[in-house]
């Protein structure tokens, strides 16, 4: 037997990668990830952690017929730096997106039909749908492995990050057997109490 079936990536990354994909995630390696439009992520820096090409294509998936102003307007809001707020107030804020969706102002239709209106131009607001809460199947759901984020402190890259809709929902990090399972907690609280705030809000 190869001596790399006892690392920690074969005894405990690899089958947690190959259970989400049972459950239907995509799941990607970005152990080598590229920068820029061409890159597997469409990130531009390891300073970002919200996947912008995903989240624009469920926005408007989720949202048709919306301007692409309004569609915008959502993603700047979600990528919003909210490290200066406490956690919990951070999450309260992005749980309510998430679930009530994003209010944005669009014009209303009489002011998209050419030629003359009969009276007042204005806009209306609506809530733009983040997440498909009634067919999750409708939303898209994406594994990645070794996914390494700049922060102001320094860089962190989780074993494992879950991203719906292009939005980290979940992060993973993974021991292999024989670590106490209370060290490992006490190591990795430490290790992203500071970062989580400032990373994945």
């Amino acid at each position: 037997m190869s001596l790399h079936a006892y690392t920690e990536d074969q005894l405990v990354e690899q089958p947690a990668i190959e259970l989400f994909a049972a459950l239907g995630w995509q799941t990607v390696s970005a152990l080598a990830e590229g920068f820029g439009p061409g890159g597997m992520l469409g990130r531009e820096t390891k300073g970002e952690v919200v996947l912008t090409v995903q989240l624009r294509a469920a926005l408007v998936r989720l949202n048709p017929g919306l301007p692409d102003e309004a569609i915008q307007t959502a993603i700047d809001e979600l990528s919003r730096n909210r490290s200066a707020m406490s956690l919990e107030a951070a999450n309260r804020e992005v749980y309510r997106l998430l679930k009530d969706g994003i209010p944005v102002s669009i014009p209303d239709r009489e002011a998209l039909t050419p030629g003359p209106s009969p009276g007042g131009r204005g806009e209306s607001v609506v809530r733009l749908r983040v997440v498909d809460w009634e067919q999750p199947a409708q939303n898209d759901f994406l594994l990645v492995s070794q996914f390494s984020v700049v922060g102001k402190l320094y860089t962190c890259r989780p074993d494992l990050v879950g991203f719906v809709n292009g939005l980290p929902w979940v992060v993973i990090e993974l021991k292999k057997p024989g670590v106490p399972a209370r060290a490992a907690f006490d190591e990795n609280l430490t290790h992203y109490k500071q970062q989580i705030p400032q990373l994945f809000w």
